[in-house]
């Protein structure tokens, strides 16, 4: 029986390796954690992660060919293959702080592989990691192999978070990367057998290393890029009259472009395009191209503008001034039918309009009080370490207080902040919300998910981004 063993029970370890189960009775799967927290959240019936399907994949597994544990050494030596998903956070210090990826997690895990192991073993990056970062791994294992044989292979992950167990019954493409050497090729060949059980021949593409941890990198940079692109064209729509979803939906109409990652927001969040965008920065700068290096920045750029002048619409709308005033915000995750916060627009627009002593009623469906606490007091990149390694809260954040429901948190507001996309905002009973707030009653939608037409009527002074502005917003200006 091949085992599988995982290293790192976190977003894409854990909905892998219970896919790979699901898929591959034949084969046993062990996702390891030094988390003892989150190892007992995976054996639970409440799961450490909000994933549509996730629960029935791990129910129908666990137990039988699916097992989490915290016993990391006994399941890495038992394994014949190891993936590895740890965190791999942005440098806050040092060489390439602020860009460069941090791989301490990874090389503690490539050093205890190569401590406990006593059979040869396949070595899988699965977390996204810079370019050559293969190459170190090699490196640490083959100088303590002790007579073993490594061989490492780049497996990069494509989910999507909300879809990410349709992504893996489905994927578009399953990428592994491998060395042109005999074992290279034969350790490639016996990961494309895991996924042949599923996943059609045409669909496995195998490139050499590089290419694999390139193109991870690459698919994310062109995803975020279209995402800023979109929102770049919202402000000009704003200061022309123009409609951006117009605009978009003619412009996706054109196949050479599509119709996807066109939806102009309050900007993109998630644990993967910023920080993959900041690495691929760092590697072009030390491969000597500034100019591709300064390309990639501006993506990011007209991110933070985007955040920024939502919350400057939202001051200048009131009067120039949020000062004690409470501002219902609607949605904190990055997106919707998730609850992950990593990166999420709503941490810079929430501090930004903390930062002119707005008070904030914020309600999520899927984000609790805790997690939402701690977001707005961690530092930059703090998020992306383990749990226990996190900086504790000092202090709560006292102007904001987290509720758990929409109507509450617009009691009494002057205004609404939309922030992320759930279906439930659509259907909300705005005429009620209307009649508990305090007029004029604004409402900022930063995912342009309401009818503005009908909250108008109702009475509301509606902000829609890249839409044609209201009369009352029209002379105000956009960016303070």
């Amino acid at each position: 029986m091949v085992k599988i063993c995982c290293i790192g029970a976190g977003y894409v370890g854990g909905p892998t390796m219970a896919v790979i189960a699901l898929k591959c009775p034949s084969i046993e799967v062990a996702v390891v954690d030094i988390s003892v927290p989150r190892i007992t959240a995976w054996n639970s019936d409440q799961l450490p992660i909000y994933e549509p399907g996730l629960d029935d994949v791990v129910k129908a597994c666990r137990g039988r060919n699916l097992f989490f544990s915290t016993d990391v050494e006994k399941h890495v030596c038992e394994a014949d293959i190891v993936f590895v998903s740890v965190n791999t956070p942005t440098k806050t210090r040092g060489l390439g702080a602020g860009k460069a990826a941090d791989l301490t997690y990874w090389e503690s895990a490539a050093r205890m592989i190569a401590d406990v192991s006593k059979s040869d073993k396949i070595v899988v990056e699965k977390s996204t990691v810079p370019v050559k970062t293969a190459e170190a791994i090699e490196k640490i294992l083959t100088h303590n192999s002790k007579g073993i044989n490594f061989q490492i292979l780049s497996n990069p992950e494509f989910l999507a978070e909300g879809t990410a167990i349709e992504d893996l019954f489905k994927p578009d493409r399953v990428l592994i990367g491998g060395r042109d050497t005999p074992g290279g090729q034969k350790a490639i060949q016996a990961l494309k057998e895991v996924y042949a059980h599923w996943v059609p021949d045409d669909r496995i593409i195998c490139t050499n290393l590089w290419s694999a941890e390139l193109s991870k990198l690459a698919a994310n940079a062109f995803l975020a890029q279209r995402i800023s692109s979109v929102n770049a064209m919202s402000a000009l729509c704003e200061a022309t009259g123009a409609d951006v979803t117009q605009v978009s939906y003619a412009v996706g109409k054109d196949t050479r472009i599509g119709s996807k990652f066109l939806n102009a927001s309050v900007g993109f969040g998630g644990s993967c395009f910023q920080k993959d965008i900041l690495n691929l920065v760092y590697i072009c700068e030390c491969n000597g191209l500034p100019e591709v290096a300064e390309y990639w920045k501006q993506v990011i750029k007209i991110n933070d503008y985007q955040k920024s002048r939502f919350v400057n619409r939202v001051v200048s709308s009131m009067f120039n001034t949020v000062s004690n005033k409470k501002i219902a915000v609607l949605g904190f995750a990055f997106k919707k039918d998730t609850g992950d916060t990593r990166e999420t627009p709503a941490i810079d627009v929430c501090k930004g309009l903390l930062g002119d002593k707005a008070r904030l009623s914020i309600y999520d469906p899927q984000v609790t009080e805790d997690q939402i606490q701690r977001d707005l007091t961690m530092n930059k990149f703090d998020w992306d370490h383990p749990l226990h390694l996190q900086p504790m809260s000092p202090t709560t954040v006292k102007q904001v207080s987290v509720v758990w429901d929409a109507y509450e948190a617009t009691k009494g507001a002057h205004g609404i902040c939309i922030l992320t996309e759930w279906d439930e905002f659509k259907t909300l009973d705005y005429q009620r919300i209307y009649n508990n707030m305090q007029k004029p009653a604004f409402v900022f939608d930063g995912r342009n998910i309401v009818n503005a037409d009908k909250l108008r009527e109702i009475g509301f002074i509606v902000y829609s981004i890249g839409k044609p502005l209201d009369a009352w917003l029209k002379d105000l200006p956009a960016v303070a």
